[in-house]
């Protein structure tokens, strides 16, 4: 019997074209997952059951009259509880922010899934504003990792990584600001990808401005761009957002990666030590890429670690995220948060203008690199997931996340599209990622490359008991 939960949106899709199956028990199941995953891993914010299953019943009815309402109709999935889903308070992970509505506004990514008739079954966790690595808050409690709940399921859009692993909707809206997409995807074994800035809409903008980016986590390539070509479109709201791609990123899947210049850097330049269990992954999974066509030169982008600059610039966009609450709601924060937060209202003007001479500067080196080189390859991360609960890997000797994902945040300064593909797992059986990188605009390359190995098999990830 096939396990619903265990399906590709594309292949609910065939499904319900097919009749093999219908919305309502697809839903179903997807809830019945989550209810059976909550207590243990604490993946959801809030679960939207009723609304879910009558949104299922008018798809199911759509699909019965064979006019189904856009390309996701009855397709299950979650939102991060940063963006707005219209009646539904979007309490940030804060115990600052007030639930009182009304809530009567979707984010742009939200109405476009609604307009494809996706059925929401709740808002994911997320640490306070997105602010970490990892996911915990004091509103919601500490977000697992569904192949071992002692660890965290990563940040920021932990819930959303530990419910599409364990099948509780095959798509997941998450958002990236340093890696909040990445980050839990490789530690939670599924595929996440941050688009080109622009390229997903933002409403309402951020407070760490135009580092963060909106992006899907899912089942495999495919479905990331499936769901790309639905919410990759404009909205007016977003003075940033992109134009209209020309063709579908679901179409341009097939042309595969024969010929395409991979750039392999496994450390970037030496500057990142990488756990062994990783490297080895890494290296077999470009190995692979090489094997399917694709012309790999081991190099380094020509860059230096930016955490400098990258501190500045968020730390100064959580102490906006903080400006306009009241003494006694800060005391609310996350101890961590509010530490960050001192630190980003002490920084001057020129302070912030300088790091984003650093973020210039370092777009300019990333564009020659692609006139070079069509992807660049790097570890995801250099570990895999360490204890729930904490914002470093116990006596490790950092002091903020970002000491730990060297490889997520520089393309967050530089909007490059980016992604996680799952390629095996250490002695502990913990997921491993391989991250792929394409020149702004190039969305297209980092998911072709994504499917070409999840077509040859290569991506490995143990199913969560």
């Amino acid at each position: 019997m096939t396990d619903l939960t265990e399906l590709t949106a594309v292949r609910l899709v065939d499904g319900y074209r097919k009749g093999d199956f219908s919305p309502v028990e697809v839903t179903r199941a997807a809830l019945d997952r989550a209810e059976r995953i909550q207590p243990e891993l604490n993946a959801f914010v809030r679960l939207t059951g009723e609304e879910a299953l009558d949104r299922a019943r008018r798809s199911e009815e759509r699909w019965r009259r064979g006019e189904p309402g856009g390309r996701l109709d009855g397709v299950p999935v979650t939102v991060k509880d940063i963006l707005l889903m219209r009646g539904h308070p979007t309490l940030r992970g804060s115990r600052a922010v007030s639930p009182d509505g009304p809530w009567e506004e979707d984010a742009p990514s939200v109405a476009r899934l609604r307009e494809h008739g996706a059925v929401f079954l709740g808002k994911t966790t997320t640490p306070e504003y997105g602010w970490k690595g990892v996911t915990d808050s004091p509103l919601s409690g500490v977000t697992r990792n569904p192949h071992d709940p002692s660890r965290t399921a990563g940040g920021s859009s932990g819930g959303a990584g530990a419910a599409v692993a364990r099948g509780a909707g095959p798509l997941a809206l998450g958002t990236d600001g340093g890696g909040s997409v990445r980050i839990p995807a490789s530690f939670c074994g599924i595929f996440g990808l941050k688009p080109t800035y622009g390229r997903v809409p933002l409403y309402p903008a951020s407070a760490f401005g135009t580092l963060a980016h909106v992006g899907p986590m899912t089942r495999d390539a495919a479905d990331a761009a499936l769901m790309l070509d639905v919410i990759g479109t404009p909205d007016a709201r977003d003075w940033s957002a992109l134009g209209p791609v020309p063709g579908s990123y679901t179409d341009a899947l097939a042309e595969g990666v024969r010929g395409l210049r991979v750039a392999y850097s496994p450390s970037l330049g030496g500057q990142v030590a990488v756990r062994p269990a990783v490297a080895s992954a890494v290296r077999r999974g470009v190995e692979r890429l090489a094997e399917l066509g694709a012309y790999v030169t081991e190099t380094d982008p020509d860059f230096t670690d930016p955490v400098d600059a990258f501190h500045t610039l968020w730390f100064s966009g959580a102490a906006r995220a903080a400006q306009r609450l009241r003494a006694g709601q800060r005391e609310l924060l996350d101890p961590g948060l509010r530490d960050v937060v001192g630190t980003g209202a002490r920084y001057s003007a020129l302070e912030y203008l300088a790091a984003v001479d650093v973020r210039m500067e370092l777009g300019r080196r990333m564009g020659r690199f692609h006139e070079a080189y069509d992807l660049l390859v790097t570890p995801t991360l250099p570990i895999t997931a360490f204890e729930a609960g904490a914002e470093v890997p116990k006596g490790s000797g950092l002091r903020r996340w970002t000491g730990w994902t060297p490889f997520t945040y520089p393309f967050n300064l530089t909007q490059q599209p980016a992604a996680t593909v799952p390629v095996g797992t250490d002695g502990d059986g913990l997921p491993i990622g391989l991250h792929l990188v394409a020149a702004r605009h190039r969305d297209d390359l980092v998911l072709r490359a994504a499917h070409a190995l999840y077509e040859a098999g290569v991506p490995v990830s143990p199913t969560p008991a």
